[in-house]
């Protein structure tokens, strides 16, 4: 018996299929989901992927997302600057931000120390921040990393070197 096998579909498949949290079968769903689009909608899919991935970076300060040189939380003149929450990814500042009741500053670590996964702190963002710190202008840390091992271990490491700067630091 010969199977049926379309290779352009599968290898969308497969590209879906690397995305976290998509299995199979919701890998298969958006594939047919694509094919039935019409080809204009395709084509913006495309630039706007295309577009994304060439024009966000790092912000210059707090290494959170941004398509400028500055995110807007920087570029505020509005925000406690003596004030830095300290998160793990993009999406913990977003939250944060959607609460509408923080006005510090942000700094994003993209991870945290994990040496299961080789996941050390020179794979993080933390160089950035303790650069950050030497201007005095920054009196509190808010260490808002994840409640899990890793999160705490990553906490407890920059607490560490933060410690001897006289700067205060909560979790």
């Amino acid at each position: 018996m010969a199977s049926y096998h379309v290779a352009p579909l599968e290898r969308l498949i497969e590209q879906f299929e690397k995305m976290p949290g998509i299995g199979h079968k919701s890998a298969k769903r958006l594939a047919y989901y694509i094919l039935n689009m019409p080809k204009a909608n395709v084509e913006e899919l495309t630039s706007a992927l295309i577009q994304a991935h060439e024009k966000i970076h790092y912000c210059e300060v707090c290494c959170n997302l941004t398509d400028k040189n500055l995110c807007p939380v920087c570029e505020s003149s509005m925000r406690d600057r003596s004030v830095i929450c300290v998160v793990e990814d993009p999406r913990d500042a977003f939250a944060l931000e959607r609460i509408n009741e923080y006005n510090g500053m942000y700094h994003v670590l993209h991870g945290s120390i994990s040496p299961l996964n080789a996941v050390g702190p020179d794979n993080l963002c933390i160089t950035q921040l303790i650069s950050r710190l030497s201007d005095d202008k920054v009196k509190e840390i808010i260490m808002a990393t994840n409640p899990t091992v890793e999160g705490e271990a990553t906490a407890i490491y920059i607490s560490r070197l933060i410690k001897p700067m006289g700067i205060k630091v909560t979790r």
